[in-house]
């Protein structure tokens, strides 16, 4: 595909360098000429997909409307098929009256020049955005594999075989947008796409802050938690409440979690379960609050729910300040000593934590030594999904329609 010599040069510089860097990366990992070309001509009928819709001025009138394969606080995530090619996309729409009320623009349009500026196989590509009236829409990708969370939820445990890989294709992923000196500050299961392969995609960059915007707002939803929870305790590593919680066998606690799971994923107030003392405590915090996040991910991977799990969102938000006193390790998780010392390097103070000088040092982990960092998303996944087609939603959960519409006009308080 040509480019001018002017407008379109610095886009052709970058398709260019990327092109380049996935030919060296794919001879270093040693993969056939074969899957090399299928590789590279996927690659090229992306980039000329992006391109073109970002020539031509899109609306939402350009797509078919079909599936909804998600929802959150502000709006519908939605399989959708260009009427024009019959490409298919997932068309996030947003409410921009329920933003404003809650002071979400800046947290959105972060999360569009994130997806526009980032270009990395790791996370959920973004091809275009327009607004109307009453919407903003962006158009990305469909990975059809559904989410970390629906997996989990469908297997309860991973091996720490493949818990290894997907916490490994996470760390790529958030090593990719820190390069760009960005924070994501809300990793978690349901952020964690699965491609039609099985291998892993970061998406949801609605609460990522660029780090180099001191005035950028704070989180306010997780801000109000945060001044509720700051009072500890006289020796301060205990527990705030006083209500005795009854221990739980791993199993017990594991059905009690995934009861609650998919209602904390939808609400407005949202799952704490993965947020980092330092974001609650609201002391400052940089990058290394994403890898606390990681290490709440590999902990339920392995153990079957997060580390500090508790009956309501303010009791987990108490434990993960006071979390020197509640990080437990079930027996009968049996977790191997590498999986325990990775964990608590991810899940211990800002100033100890693995990752504060990079995400190298993670990857030298010992946990890590039968990983191929360079040939991880060149390798069979660990978990590969049933797909049918490109229209198959069998992955995530089901939204019917009319609840979805109730959902909505209750402004998602339901």
């Amino acid at each position: 595909m040509a480019c001018g010599p002017k407008k379109k040069g610095m886009a052709c510089e970058k398709k260019s360098l990327a092109r380049w860097m996935l030919e060296k990366k794919l001879a270093d990992a040693d993969v056939s000429e074969e899957e090399q070309n299928n590789i590279l001509k996927d690659l090229e009928k992306k980039e000329t997909e992006y391109m073109r819709l970002r020539r031509h001025k899109m609306g939402v009138d350009d797509f078919e409307l079909l599936t909804i394969i998600g929802r959150g606080a502000f709006g519908e995530v939605r399989l959708c098929r260009e009427k024009a090619t019959s490409n298919v996309y997932a068309m996030k729409k947003l409410k921009k009256s329920e933003m404003l009320r809650r002071g979400q623009v800046e947290h959105v349009r972060a999360e569009r020049n994130l997806l526009a500026e980032v270009d990395s196989a790791y996370i959920v590509k973004l091809y275009c955005s327009f607004q109307d009236d009453e919407f903003l829409y962006l158009v990305m990708e469909y990975l059809p594999g559904g989410d970390m969370m629906t997996l989990l939820m469908r297997k309860d445990t991973l091996t720490e075989d493949e818990s290894s890989f997907y916490v490994a294709e996470t760390i790529l992923a958030i090593e990719s947008i820190h390069k760009h000196n960005y924070i994501h500050r809300d990793i978690k299961p349901d952020n964690l796409l699965l491609d039609r392969t099985g291998h892993l995609k970061l998406s949801d960059f609605g609460l990522c802050k660029p780090l180099d915007s001191s005035s950028f707002p704070n989180l306010t939803e997780l801000d109000n938690a945060a001044g509720n929870i700051t009072n500890t305790s006289a020796d301060g590593d205990k527990p705030l409440s006083s209500t005795a919680v009854p221990r739980r066998t791993q199993q017990e606690q594991l059905l009690h979690w995934q009861k609650n799971r998919r209602m904390l994923a939808y609400s407005t107030v949202g799952t704490p379960d993965y947020i980092a003392p330092e974001v609650l405590l609201k002391k400052g915090y940089g990058m290394e609050c994403d890898w606390w996040s990681l290490g709440a991910i590999m902990y339920e991977m392995l153990v079957g729910y997060p580390p500090f799990y508790s009956e309501d969102p303010m009791s987990t938000c108490r434990k993960i300040v006071n979390w020197r006193s509640h990080l437990k390790f079930p027996e009968e998780a049996r977790l191997s000593p590498e999986a325990k010392d990775l964990i608590n390097k991810l899940l211990c103070n800002v100033d100890q934590r693995l990752g504060m000088k990079g995400a190298h040092e993670i990857k030298a982990h010992p946990w890590f030594r039968s990983v191929e960092w360079e040939k991880l998303y060149q390798m069979e996944a660990a978990f590969i999904p049933e797909v049918i087609d490109e229209l198959d939603t069998q992955n995530f959960e089901n939204f019917e329609e009319e609840a979805c519409t109730e959902w909505w006009q209750s402004g998602g308080k339901m």
